[in-house]
């Protein structure tokens, strides 16, 4: 009875690595479909060549053991270095676009690339990746920068940014 206990003790541990895995390597879910798979065969092994009662056995350490290391691979990975633990936000004086975009509300300059809606331009002799507000600007037009949002920088046709 102990040699068939083996394999199934085996195939939960297996589990039991591969759902500390889960929470270090993006899997998409893959890793937690088998720690199903080792879960579930390693019972079923149990069930079928030892007994019931051991397989009911495995089946109540099974329902404390997962939830319990769920939530200690949570705080884990909560913990690692790998994981961003400052929010990234303006109040905390975290912007999306270097500060300097600002001034350039009102610039002028010149598509180097057709703007359908996106492209290059050329702004007070820098080059800048640009939108338009969904109008096709060919490429060598004179644009204008109408506002900067987050990291995009909205240009319309013509020297001014008028609407």
């Amino acid at each position: 009875m102990a040699g068939e206990l083996v394999w199934p003790i085996v195939l939960q541990l297996l589990g039991v690595v591969v759902v500390i895995a889960e929470f270090i390597l993006p899997s998409m879910g893959l890793l937690s479909v088998t720690a199903v798979g080792l879960f579930g065969y390693s019972l079923f092994l149990v069930f079928s060549k030892v007994s019931p009662m051991a397989g009911t056995t495995f089946v109540i350490i099974d329902v404390c053991l997962i939830p319990l290391l769920v939530i200690v691979g949570i705080k884990a990975l909560a913990a690692s270095p790998v994981t961003l633990r400052a929010s990234l936000k303006a109040k905390n004086g975290v912007k999306s676009q270097p500060p300097e975009w600002a001034a350039l509300v009102g610039a002028a300059g010149s598509a180097v690339t057709d703007l359908h809606p996106a492209g290059t331009a050329i702004i007070n002799g820098k080059r800048y990746d640009v939108v338009s507000r969904g109008d096709f600007i060919p490429g060598g037009s004179a644009v204008a920068v109408v506002s900067v949002e987050g990291n995009r920088i909205v240009v319309t046709q013509g020297e001014t940014g008028g609407e």
